[in-house]
C-alpha cells in the first residue's frame, strides 16, 4: 500500500499548529512529501513541456498578431481613461478602437514579472506563479450546483462555503479560487463581500478577488488590507483575479475597471480571452492562437500602463463548439493544441501562463465527464500551465459546480502532482540493489528495497475501486460518484476552520456590515 493514499484520503486538519510537527500527521507528511499535515505545496514541475509549434510556426503566429493589432485593432469600450492612456503611449486611437504600432505591447510588457509570489494569510500556503510552478485552483463561476442529494439547483452561500472548505481540505488544491459557485440567494451587489469573507474565514490558502464591478474590486482590496496590512498589499501580491476579454477583440468597461483597480494596487490579473472557437474566434487553431495572442498583448500590456511591474498572466480559455448545435464541447483535440501553442507564446513573452482545468460538457459525473476532464487536464500539465483555474468541480460546461465531481477531480490532481515529479534517478530510484538481490526468476515483493519503499512507491486513488469483484459486491456495488459522495460528506463533517485572528475577523465583519448597510439589495 502506498502512503500516497493518505495524501488524498486524509484532509488537512485546519489547525495551524498541526502537521509536520509531530505524530501521525508528521509521518504522513514525510512519507508523502507533502507540506504541513497532508497539504501538498504547489507543483514544482520536473518534467519537460510538450510543444506543438516550431520556431517558424511561432514566428508566423506572432507576425499575424502584429497585423491584427496594427490594422484591425482592439476595442476598449466605454473607458475614456484607457483610451487616453493608449493615446499617450503612442497607439493610434480611433473612437474606441485602439491600433497598436508593432512592438508597443511587447515593449510595455518588459516590466511585467515572469514569476511572482501570491501570499496567503498562512505563509506556508503561499504559492509561486510562473517558472516551473503549477498551481491548482477550483471551479469558477457556475450559477448552479449538483448537490450531494443528486439535485441540480441554484447555488447558495452555504454551497459556496462548502466548496471553499473542500478546497481548503484538499491536499492537491493549492489555491482557494474565486467564485467557486454563484450564491444567488445573496443580493448581487453584496454577495462579493460574503464570498471574499468566506475565502478568508474558511481557508488560509490564497484566493481571488471580485471582478464584477470596479467598486467590488476595491472592496476586495480593502478586505485584503484588513488581513495583510496596507503596506504589505501595496508592495506584494495577495490577490490573483480573472479578467476576461469580451472576445472577439473587445475589452468592456466592467473588466477594464476591475483590471485598473487590481493593477494600481500591485495585484495580479489573469488576462484571458474567453474563446468558443467557431463563434468567438476562427475555427482553426492557428487563427484562434493569433486572436488569443492579440487580445492578451493588448490587455496585459494595459496593466503596465496602470502600474509598471504589476503582475499579469497570459490566460487562455479555449473550447470548440458543436457545428451542429453551437454548444461548447470539451476534451477535444483542437483546444488542447491551442493550449500547447498559447503556452509557447506565453513563455516567449516571459509571462506566467493560465489555461485548462478539468473541463467537460457532461451533465453528471459520468464517463463523459471523466474522459473530457482527463483530456483537458493532461494537456494542461504537459503544456506547462502555471495557474490552473477550474481544476476541480466543473460540470455541464461550467454551468454547475458538482460536489462529487469535485472529489473525483482532486483525486486526479493528486495523480498529476505525482506525475509532475518526473523520474527519480537517485540511487534509491535506480533500484540496483533490488535487481541484484532478486536476480532472475524470483519476485520483488519481499526484497529489502520493496519493503523500504512500499509506502510511497505508487499513488493510490481514494476514489477508484481496485478490489476483487466479490469484495466490491460485498461492499455495496458502489460506483465512483457514490464513493465520492461519501468522501465529500465525511470531509465536510470533519472540517475545522483554520485560525483567524479575532481582531481581523471583527474588522472584516464590521467592514461588511457597513458596506451592506450603505446600499439597498439589488438582484440584477
Amino acid at each position: 500500500m502506498s502512503e500516497n493514499a493518505a495524501v488524498e484520503q486524509e484532509p488537512s486538519s485546519g489547525r495551524r499548529g498541526r502537521g509536520a510537527g509531530s505524530g501521525a500527521a508528521a509521518r504522513r507528511a514525510a512519507r508523502s512529501g507533502g507540506g504541513p499535515g497532508t497539504q501538498l505545496t504547489y507543483i514544482k514541475r520536473k518534467i519537460n513541456v510538450y510543444e506543438v509549434l516550431d520556431e517558424e510556426g511561432l514566428a508566423l503566429i506572432e507576425k499575424n498578431t502584429d497585423t491584427v493589432l496594427e490594422e484591425i485593432g482592439i476595442i476598449f469600450r466605454d473607458d475614456a481613461e484607457a483610451l487616453q492612456l493608449w493615446k499617450e503611449a503612442g497607439a493610434d486611437v480611433k473612437g474606441e478602437r485602439v491600433h497598436f504600432p508593432k512592438g508597443l505591447c511587447r515593449s510595455l510588457l518588459k516590466t511585467a514579472p515572469s514569476v511572482y509570489t501570491q501570499h496567503a494569510r498562512n505563509p506556508e500556503r503561499s504559492v509561486q506563479v510562473g517558472g516551473k510552478a503549477t498551481v491548482f485552483a477550483p471551479v469558477y463561476g457556475p450559477p448552479f450546483v449538483r448537490d450531494l442529494d443528486g439535485n441540480r439547483r441554484y447555488a447558495t452561500i452555504e454551497d459556496f462555503r462548502n466548496f471553499v472548505k473542500l478546497a481548503y481540505m484538499a491536499p492537491s488544491i493549492h489555491h482557494s479560487g474565486g467564485t467557486v459557485c454563484e450564491p444567488v440567494d445573496v443580493p448581487v451587489n453584496k454577495r462579493h463581500l460574503d464570498m471574499v469573507y468566506s475565502h478568508i474565514k474558511y481557508s488560509d490558502k490564497p484566493f481571488m478577488g471580485s471582478v464584477t464591478a470596479p467598486e467590488r474590486a476595491e472592496d476586495t482590496v480593502a478586505m485584503a488590507k484588513l488581513v495583510f496590512g496596507d503596506d504589505f498589499v501595496e508592495n506584494n501580491t495577495v490577490l490573483t483575479s480573472l479578467i476576461n476579454a469580451n472576445s472577439p477583440m473587445v475589452f468592456d468597461e466592467t473588466m477594464l475597471g476591475a483590471l485598473k483597480v487590481y493593477s494600481r494596487h500591485n495585484q495580479a490579473c489573469i488576462v484571458t480571452p474567453f474563446i468558443l472557437a467557431g463563434a468567438m474566434s476562427p475555427v482553426t487553431v492557428a487563427g484562434t492562437l493569433t486572436q488569443v495572442l492579440a487580445e492578451v498583448l493588448a490587455g496585459a500590456s494595459f496593466t503596465q500602463l496602470i502600474r509598471p511591474g504589476a503582475p499579469v498572466l497570459f490566460g487562455t480559455f479555449a473550447s470548440s463548439i458543436s457545428m451542429q448545435s453551437g454548444a461548447p464541447t470539451f476534451g477535444t483535440p483542437e483546444p488542447s493544441l491551442v493550449s500547447y501553442g498559447a503556452a509557447q507564446l506565453a513563455r516567449r513573452l516571459g509571462l506566467p501562463f493560465r489555461t485548462g482545468g478539468s473541463l467537460c460538457a457532461a451533465k453528471v459525473p459520468d464517463a463523459q465527464a471523466a474522459y473530457e476532464s482527463a483530456n483537458t487536464l493532461n494537456s494542461t500539465i504537459l503544456a506547462g500551465a502555471n495557474f490552473v483555474l477550474h481544476s476541480a468541480g466543473w460540470l455541464e460546461g461550467g454551468l454547475a459546480s458538482c460536489y462529487e465531481k469535485f472529489m473525483m477531480d482532486i483525486d486526479q490532481l493528486g495523480m498529476q502532482q505525482k506525475f509532475s515529479e518526473g523520474v527519480d534517478l537517485s540511487e534509491n530510484g535506480q533500484a540496483m540493489d533490488a535487481i541484484r538481490q532478486v536476480g532472475p526468476g524470483s519476485h520483488y515483493l519481499g526484497c529489502d528495497h520493496t519493503q523500504a519503499n512500499f509506502q510511497t512507491a505508487f499513488y493510490r486513488s481514494n476514489i477508484a475501486d481496485n478490489n476483487s469483484y466479490e469484495q466490491w459486491l460485498a461492499e455495496g456495488e458502489k460506483t465512483a460518484p457514490q464513493r465520492a459522495n461519501e468522501l465529500a460528506r465525511r470531509w465536510l463533517e470533519s472540517y475545522e476552520a483554520p485560525y483567524l485572528d479575532p481582531a481581523i475577523e471583527e474588522a472584516l465583519t464590521d467592514f461588511i456590515a457597513r458596506k451592506k448597510g450603505s446600499m439597498a439589495d439589488a438582484f440584477t
